[in-house]
């Protein structure tokens, strides 16, 4: 879960440009920002792979994620995770237990969904990368390199639909080889949502299916 949460995304305050390269770079990112931001909400499925070729570890995992402004409902790897606008919760059904923060509690560079599309606004340095084709659509990656020397991230490169000005995918590697991979296949938008979808039922998880409550201090 910790993976995820980091590549989904880190809080942004400011960015730094350095050349033209840098320019074109921000320039295409603050497009793809502006354009969900003109969404009144966003469903993703995605694909979450884990790859480190020394340790012969691969692994793939499934999820989708629904977001409407700073809401959204994850789930992934059998758990789910919502925040209602004050708290967050973390629902998790194989120990049938579900984890309440408020968001001031979090950690400060755990993920939160609805920072996918801005992440990259600071603590990164980046540049244009290679333009490919894949599976027939034209990805332009920007290539970000994080400012602090002692980051365990090596690079993150975002791939982004160029007609569209999507998102396709985020590649994160880490210092220990490790690539983390977030792919989207699908990115629906604007669609009819239940308002009951970023709410939490205390007493659905409490009383009827009797899932240990763990709440703040």
């Amino acid at each position: 879960m910790k993976n995820i949460i980091t590549v989904l995304s880190i809080a942004l305050l400011s960015f730094p440009i350095f050349g033209q390269n840098s320019a074109e770079a921000k320039k295409l990112l603050d497009e793809v920002a502006a354009k969900v931001e003109s969404y009144e909400n966003m469903q993703l499925e995605f694909i979450h792979k884990l790859d480190n070729d020394d340790a012969d570890v691969h692994q793939e995992t499934r999820g989708n994620v629904t977001l409407e402004g700073d809401l959204y409902h994850l789930n992934y790897m059998g758990t789910e995770q919502l925040f209602d606008g004050s708290k967050t919760y973390l629902i998790i059904h194989e120990d049938e237990e579900v984890i309440i923060q408020d968001p001031s509690n979090s950690d400060g560079e755990s993920l939160t969904p609805s920072k996918m599309f801005s992440f990259y606004k600071s603590g990164f340095v980046y540049e244009m990368d290679e333009l490919k084709t894949i599976k027939g659509i034209k990805i332009q990656y920007v290539k970000l390199t994080p400012l602090e020397s002692d980051s365990e991230i090596v690079k993150i490169l975002v791939g982004i639909d160029v007609k569209t000005k999507h998102i396709f995918n985020i590649i994160e590697t880490g210092e220990n080889s490790t690539v983390t991979t977030l792919e989207v296949r699908t990115f629906k938008t604007n669609q009819p949502i239940s308002e009951k979808l970023f709410k939490f039922d205390l007493e659905k998880f409490k009383n009827q299916k009797n899932y240990t409550i763990s709440e703040p201090n």
